[in-house]
């Protein structure tokens, strides 16, 4: 090898060591959103609207709990922008008719332009079929309400789970997002229990944990990885 050879192999080892070249750095740089919940500062990593957070340790689940209130509660999560990806969370609601909707925003323009993954934990194992039917849900906020979807298109944006975890217990929740496709697997199983397609053009934006109206809800555990 020539001494000109050598020196400009250096140059590039050097280069790509410290990130210059961005076809590699691109590569290499981390997209996993993981954070300790505990230890968030309102504010700084995150922004509240419309609900009161409190902290808790339960066993090895780190969390936020989020207080019953009045309309969607979310909490939008500061210097992290999904686009496609895996999102994977523990939530635990409870078992009171229309006291429980718990889940995720993702996509998010602002506070009312948002994608929606949310399961009705008192519907997991009700005798009512047209209840059981109604366990997780996706909306499209705030154009794609779940009335507007359940009138309009009746069975497509809301899907029973098969094998329903104890409504009053914690349960795992993994969405595949690869825009348009969402999908949604609860406590490990192999098969969907929700699979649709999203009812906008954006393809990313804030991601945030989310309760209904007149909910409180307990997640843990949350981990994003984004695909780019």
């Amino acid at each position: 090898m020539t001494i000109r050879r050598k020196t400009l192999l250096i140059i590039t080892i050097l280069l790509f060591t410290a990130g210059l070249f961005p076809a590699f750095s691109a590569v290499a740089k981390k997209t996993a959103f993981e954070p300790d919940l505990t230890k968030l500062k309102e504010g700084k990593d995150y922004k509240v609207y419309n609900r009161s957070l409190s902290h808790f340790i339960d066993g090895a689940r780190k969390g936020i709990r989020f207080d019953e209130g009045r309309d969607v509660g979310l909490v939008r999560f500061a210097g992290y922008e999904f686009t496609n990806g895996v999102i994977e969370f523990d939530v635990r609601g409870k078992n009171v008719l229309q006291k429980s909707f718990v889940g995720i925003a993702f996509h998010g323009i602002d506070e009312q332009t948002y994608d929606a993954i949310y399961f009705r934990p008192f519907n997991f194992r009700s005798d009512d079929p047209v209840r059981y039917s109604h366990a997780v849900q996706y909306i499209s906020s705030p154009d794609y309400s779940w009335q507007k979807l359940r009138n309009e298109h009746p069975g497509v944006y809301e899907q029973p789970i098969q094998s329903p975890p104890d409504p009053d217990t914690w349960f795992h929740v993994r969405i595949i997002v690869e825009s348009p496709n969402v999908s949604v697997f609860v406590n490990g199983a192999k098969e969907p229990s929700l699979m649709v397609k999203k009812l906008n053009n954006n393809a990313k934006g804030w991601i945030g944990l989310w309760v209904g109206d007149e909910s409180g809800g307990d997640f843990a555990n949350l981990k994003v990885v984004s695909a780019q």
